[in-house]
């Protein structure tokens, strides 16, 4: 049987290259024949032919978000989750090449679902939706954090006229930065989720849905609410308003907005935002009564999900909400979620460099880049290792980073940057307690690299001499 696939998960990071990678070797396991295209973050290492098309037996969609399937008219489609490809790849090879799972046939028609096709649960859609909506926020996060990082090394108050320690170069950054980049975050984070749920139509209403969150208080969590609020108003308006054949061109550019704009802010002004504007504050307080202890599990549990999937939803949702709490001057849990997500790529780099026989030689070469990407917090340089050796890895990464989140917070470690890696750690005033910070880093570094040492068996002499 041949078998060709494409991979895709909401962040384009983790899950679509591990599928992958499993497909692919779980097929040569089993000697079938298969070709992989990620949709990803970054450009596929193969694109399918019409050639590769045109003689595929079945098409694999292993995918958590839309794919265009018209170039697979007249073809078998088989569609699954991307978990399901990532974690066991052999299992649903098995079951294809067995003729467990049916395939539904798209016609010229469309692709309409048919017999056999997957749908997602609503879970997994409100899944989807919001991190479609973190995906489109994060860049303007980045760029606006470390901007306004860079302000800092002015001093704290350098981007503050009339105070002693002024620069206008500082105001500048500071203004770029805060008050355009990195305002920006909530309506984009809002209209991401809102255009997941209702395409363009709900970009508006989404937008000022965000805005509204700025307004009333509710941040993060107001602008989570205010996308999905926006997109199933739009989705709802566009569903059961109907117009005149004379007067439908006013739907798009009028009636769908002014209700949508209308309803969500509304609804944000009078009812969500009061109530999570409280929320929040509760929630401030409370961060900020923790106690060493207590802050040190909070930075345990932290760090432990950071590293759980590398990059993935549950790595970005748990930095998302701590940069959420920036804004309400809480730094402790973003430093707390950057150590623990340099930790992976440094410990097994570390691990790759002290316990060579443990690796193989292209492991090792490997290895040499992957503290490149630890320092600079991209914490999917771990998963060519993670995908090697899933059960001895993945624990060893969550110990280590759960220990650099339990010391940065337990030793009061700050950062007032979302993302930079150590490169943010030489800017002045960014990092509270760096010695510290830096401490924390090592640790769960050195942890990971001995649990490996402990738990990961030696490859080949072979291997190890490529």
């Amino acid at each position: 049987m041949n078998i060709i696939a494409v991979t895709s998960c909401p962040t384009g990071v983790a899950h679509t290259y591990l599928a992958e990678a499993n497909l692919k070797k779980s097929a040569k396991k089993l000697n079938i024949p298969i070709l992989v295209e990620t949709q990803g973050a970054v450009e596929s290492e193969y694109i399918l032919s019409n050639e590769d098309i045109k003689n595929a037996d079945i098409v694999l969609i292993a995918a958590d978000k839309k794919i265009e399937l018209s170039r697979f008219i007249n073809k078998n489609i088989i569609e699954v989750s991307v978990t399901k490809a990532a974690k066991d790849a052999e299992g649903l090879l098995r079951a294809i090449v067995g003729g467990e799972l049916t395939a539904h046939r798209l016609s010229d028609a469309g692709d309409a679902p048919a017999a056999g096709q997957a749908t997602r649960s609503a879970i997994g859609d409100i899944y989807v939706h919001l991190i479609t909506g973190v995906n489109l926020m994060i860049p303007f996060v980045v760029a606006g954090g470390i901007l306004i990082a860079l302000s800092f090394a002015f001093g704290i108050k350098a981007a503050t006229p009339g105070d002693p320690s002024f620069n206008p170069l500082a105001k500048m950054l500071s203004d770029i930065g805060g008050g355009s980049a990195f305002a920006l975050m909530l309506p984009v984070l809002a209209f991401g989720i809102s255009q997941s749920i209702s395409g363009k139509a709900g970009i508006v209403a989404g937008a000022v849905g965000g805005m509204m969150a700025i307004h009333t208080g509710s941040g993060f969590l107001g602008a989570l609410l205010a996308g999905f609020l926006a997109g199933y108003v739009t989705l709802l308006i566009n569903k059961y308003i109907k117009l005149p054949k004379s007067i439908i061109s006013l739907k798009p550019i009028l009636i769908v907005p002014l209700l949508s704009v209308f309803i969500t802010g509304a609804m944000m002004a009078l009812l969500i935002g009061e109530p999570i504007k409280l929320l929040l504050g509760l929630l401030t307080t409370f961060l900020n009564s923790l106690g060493n202890a207590n802050s040190a599990i909070l930075g345990l549990l932290f760090g432990m999900m950071v590293a759980f999937d590398m990059g993935g939803p549950l790595n970005k949702t748990v930095c998302m909400f701590a940069i959420g709490l920036m804004s309400s001057g809480i730094y402790g849990p973003i430093a707390a979620c950057m150590a623990a997500g340099m930790v992976p790529p440094l410990g097994i780099a570390l691990a790759t460099t002290l316990f060579k026989r443990k690796f193989t030689r292209q492991e090792v070469e490997t290895g040499k880049v992957t503290y490149i990407l630890g320092l600079s917090f991209i914490t999917e340089g771990a998963i060519p290792f993670a995908v090697a050796d899933p059960f001895r890895v993945i624990p060893a990464i969550v110990c280590g980073s759960g220990l650099a989140g339990a010391l940065s917070m337990m030793l009061g470690c700050a950062s007032r940057a979302p993302h930079g890696g150590i490169f943010v750690m030489f800017i002045p005033n960014v990092i509270t307690n760096v010695l510290a910070y830096s401490f924390a880093i090592a640790a769960g570094s050195l942890l990971t690299a001995l649990i490996l040492l402990f738990i990961k068996k030696d490859v080949p002499q072979s291997l190890q001499e490529g």
